[in-house]
């Protein structure tokens, strides 16, 4: 099957096509997926910046919380993302702004993960002030501002 036929088949799908249907869904989507966005980047903006030294110590208690509240986030920013791609994704496949995206996305998630297994999954108080995770966590800053601003573009390439 060539893979503009699997595009048209996910366009056609009843979920996907009720999401272009009912009036004001895909906007609330839409919606959905900036407040996902919001979760995610903000607590991870806010661990990145401890972890560099750039906010003190009142903070580590709620590090934990930071992170699980970013994973929350993701999901949801992850699974309406999905939802918008999918009525259009013929033509998002072939967008250089959707494409550096999800690159960009791709590249976080490892640096994310790489930062954690890194340390056996320990908490990440025990991360501050490491040459390692302080290059990381600037390096996450820049990946998670660079989706943002990417996936903005999207709608104007």
């Amino acid at each position: 099957m060539q893979l503009s036929a699997v595009f048209q088949w996910i366009e056609a799908f009843s979920l996907v096509r009720l999401i272009v249907t009912i009036p004001g869904l895909y906007p609330a989507i839409s919606a959905l997926h900036i407040l996902g966005i919001a979760l995610l980047v903000g607590p991870i903006a806010t661990v990145d910046l401890r972890i560099l030294g750039f906010l003190g110590g009142k903070l580590d208690e709620a590090l934990a919380d930071l992170v699980r509240v970013a994973l929350a986030g993701f999901l949801v920013a992850a699974t309406t993302g999905l939802f918008l791609a999918s009525v259009r994704i013929g033509t998002y496949a072939v967008n250089p702004a959707f494409l550096t995206k999800m690159a960009i996305l791709l590249i976080a998630g490892a640096n994310a993960l790489i930062l954690r297994l890194g340390t056996g999954l320990a908490d990440v108080r025990h991360q501050i002030g490491r040459r390692g995770a302080r290059l990381a966590a600037g390096l996450s800053l820049a990946l998670w501002a660079g989706a943002v601003f990417t996936g903005r573009w999207i709608a104007f390439v």
